[in-house]
């Protein structure tokens, strides 16, 4: 597996990051789309979520808490755009000043997986400001998701 790399261009609003997995597309996706499983590995390190609303389909909605470390919660608002199974889903998410669409892509790359994790700010300049703080975030959170597959995959060996 590689270590998450950042593919961004400074300036433009875009943040895009990528990583590949040892794990068939499937079963990554299969970690999206899982909302118990998604709970377990989504966001920055030492987060922890508590989902509200869970609808996996275009259209659907996804509220949930986010818990930094220290406690603090942070509402999120998204929405499902667009799912294709198992190579894309789109992400609207919501938030006055943090307002993004999150295209996650899924290629199959040998017999694993390269994940593509592109965030367009609506407002560029929000980007640019928060560029530093979410690379290093997605990249945390990539980590969780190849601990997690790590995880599933020695469960079903």
């Amino acid at each position: 597996m590689s270590e998450a790399a950042s593919q961004s261009k400074a300036g433009d609003g875009v943040i895009v990051s990528s990583r590949v997995f040892t794990e068939p597309r499937e079963a990554v996706f299969a970690a999206f789309s899982d909302p118990a499983r998604l709970a377990q590995w989504w966001g920055p390190k030492d987060f922890t979520n508590e989902f509200h609303q869970f609808d996996f389909r275009p259209g659907g909605t996804w509220r949930f808490t986010m818990r930094g470390p220290d406690g603090t919660p942070y509402a999120m608002d998204h929405q499902f755009t667009e799912i294709v199974r198992p190579e894309r889903i789109v992400v609207r998410h919501f938030q006055p000043g943090h307002d993004f669409t999150l295209p996650i892509t899924l290629a199959v790359q040998g017999a694993g997986t390269a994940v593509t994790w592109a965030m367009r700010f609506h407002d560029p300049a929000e980007g640019e400001r928060l560029r530093a703080f979410l690379e290093t975030a997605t990249a945390e959170n990539l980590e969780r998701l190849a601990a997690h597959l790590a995880l599933t995959t020695q469960k079903h060996d």
